[in-house]
C-alpha cells in the first residue's frame, strides 16, 4: 500500500483562505497526563506578517488559565471551490497584547485584522474582560485534499 502524499497549499492560497479574520479552534497545553483545553476562537490574521491575533475572554477560573506564553496549537478548516477541504495548523505560544508594552509592529499588525465578535457568553460582551493575543507560530503548515488517482 502506497503513503498517501500531503498536498501542501502555497502561501498565496493560504492567505486567501484565511482572510483577514474568522473562527477556529484554539487548543491550550494540558499539564502533564491531562488533555488539551479546546475552545472556538475568533480570529484576526495579518497576511503581511502571517500572524494570528485574538481577542480572548479572560476570568480567574477559566480553563484555560494563564494565556500569556501558553503552548498552543490553533486550527482554521473549511472548503474551497479550486482546493475542495483544506486545514491551517499553527501551534507556538501566545504573547499577550497591552497598548503599554508592545512593539508597533504588534499595533500595526492587530490594527490591519478583522476579529469576529461573537456573542457566546449569555450576557453583554461589555460585562466580558478581554485579552488581545497574538500567536508566536513555530510551525505553521496549510493542507488540502488530494484527488485519488488509481
Amino acid at each position: 500500500m502506497d503513503v498517501p502524499e500531503i498536498v501542501t497549499v502555497d502561501d498565496t492560497d493560504r492567505d486567501r483562505l484565511l482572510g483577514n479574520g474568522g473562527v477556529g479552534v484554539l487548543s491550550f497545553a494540558g499539564d502533564g497526563g491531562d488533555p488539551p483545553h479546546s475552545i472556538p476562537v475568533s480570529y484576526g490574521y495579518d497576511v503581511s506578517e502571517a500572524t494570528f491575533y485574538f481577542r480572548l475572554a479572560v476570568d480567574e477560573d477559566s480553563a484555560k488559565g494563564e494565556i500569556a506564553d501558553h503552548s498552543v496549537t490553533f486550527v482554521v478548516h473549511g472548503t474551497d471551490d479550486d482546493l475542495g477541504y483544506w486545514s491551517v495548523v499553527a501551534s507556538g505560544h501566545l504573547e499577550t497584547l497591552e497598548k503599554a508594552d508592545v512593539t508597533t509592529d504588534a499595533l500595526d499588525g492587530l490594527d490591519s485584522v478583522q476579529i469576529p465578535l461573537v456573542d457566546i457568553f449569555g450576557t453583554s460582551t461589555r460585562n466580558v474582560t478581554f485579552e488581545f493575543a497574538r500567536l508566536i507560530s513555530e510551525s505553521f503548515t496549510a493542507r488540502t485534499d488530494s484527488p485519488t488517482t488509481e
